[in-house]
């Protein structure tokens, strides 16, 4: 639970710390001056603008608004995430491109998972189901069921008159 609700307040300070470690990385690895460029016009921009729109998902659905707390397919995806850019930002020699592989697989799932929550909390089940299928309506509302405020309900369906 605690867990939960720290990834949910990390989420968008980690736009801003993401990127700065990547510099900090660079610097601290020793890594080359193409790295620096690379991580410079690439890295930042990319985990920055990965890390807000991904968060923005998250944070547009109900369920997550509501209680202040990451799904816990959230917490898989995004902790895989975002260790394997503070990985990727140390340069470690030898193990650079499966790791930035990794990273970009891992935002893929990110992404991907984010959108499918988001859509399927989304979607009026619901009101598709009564506006395509009147049996709902009718397995909703029994005849026998006792309610508080129980009101009639008339049914006026249309026939059509013979043309003379």
């Amino acid at each position: 639970m605690w867990l939960r609700r720290a990834l949910f307040h990390w989420l968008l300070p980690a736009a801003l710390v993401l990127p700065i470690w990547l510099i900090v990385g660079w610097a601290v690895s020793g890594a080359s001056g193409w790295a620096f460029l690379w991580v410079l016009f690439i890295a930042v921009p990319a985990v920055l603008v990965g890390q807000l729109v991904t968060t923005l998902f998250v944070r547009a659905r109900g369920t997550v608004r509501h209680t202040r707390m990451l799904s816990w397919w959230d917490v898989l995806v995004f902790t895989v995430w975002h260790v394997s850019i503070v990985v990727v930002g140390l340069h470690p020699d030898g193990l650079f491109w499966p790791l930035l592989l990794l990273s970009v697989a891992a935002f893929l799932a990110v992404f991907w998972v984010s959108l499918w929550q988001l859509f399927r909390e989304a979607r009026p089940v619901s009101l598709f189901r009564v506006a395509t299928d009147p049996a709902f309506l009718r397995e909703t509302i029994r005849p026998g069921a006792e309610r508080a405020n129980a009101e009639r309900v008339v049914v006026i369906e249309e026939t059509r008159r013979a043309e003379r």
